[in-house]
């Protein structure tokens, strides 16, 4: 069970870190400020967790991982359930903090939501940025790479993400980090989660199928 509750602590603690920032602290440390709160909330799990559970912490780096043949189906099952139910108690934890009227720094796009871009450009970058993302995490976690170095890289490349992306989607890259904010504020985000399951297990599929097939290989 210590691999489930590791994975259940450290989603929690992507959402309260994260989205925390985005909601408590937006206007005083700006996109940057919450790009590196993600970034840095995933290098402090990696480390925390990663040796109990691998710090996923993504229902999509888990697909990945199955994909390329690293974990089996009966953990990943076990892992989303974990991660779904980190993210909403981190979701309803910063809720318990700041309220919902004000959001919790839940994902969507289009008129009112950020930059305003369309589902098209939302989705291409969900797409993308995940393959990229589970890219980095596969090789940098893989047979040859530097020990000791992954948690670094990978909350990095997370941290560049969002610092590319907020106004885009507010960047998900992530179903569980998507489905807490926005089952507790509901609404529109509710109605518009879809694409941050659909997305970003398209691009989950993607990157691991490039290890899976030895496209990437050392």
């Amino acid at each position: 069970m210590s691999k489930y509750i590791a994975e259940f602590v450290g989603t929690l603690s992507l959402v309260l870190f994260g989205c925390g920032a985005a909601v408590l602290g937006g206007d005083h440390v700006g996109q940057l400020g919450i790009a590196l709160a993600f970034g840095l909330a995933i290098v402090a799990m990696a480390y925390g967790i990663g040796p109990i559970s691998g710090c996923h912490v993504n229902p999509a780096v888990s697909l990945a991982v199955f994909i390329a043949g690293r974990m089996s189906l009966r953990d990943m099952a076990g892992y989303w359930v974990a991660q779904f139910s980190g993210a909403l108690a981190g979701a309803a934890l910063l809720a318990a903090i700041a309220g919902t009227a004000h959001g919790l720094g839940q994902n969507g796009w289009g008129p009112g939501y950020l930059g305003e871009f369309p589902l098209s450009a939302a989705a291409i970058f969900e797409v993308v940025m995940t393959a990229l993302f589970v890219i980095v995490i596969l090789g940098s976690t893989g047979p040859g790479a530097p020990a000791g170095f992954a948690g670094l890289a990978i909350g990095l490349t997370l941290a560049v993400i969002h610092i590319v992306g907020i106004q885009v989607t507010g960047v998900s890259v992530n179903p569980a980090r998507s489905f807490g904010p926005a089952v507790l504020v509901g609404g529109h985000a509710l109605s518009q989660l879809w694409l941050f399951f659909v997305a970003p297990a398209a691009g989950a599929v993607l990157g691991a199928a490039l290890f899976r097939f030895r496209v990437l290989a050392a």
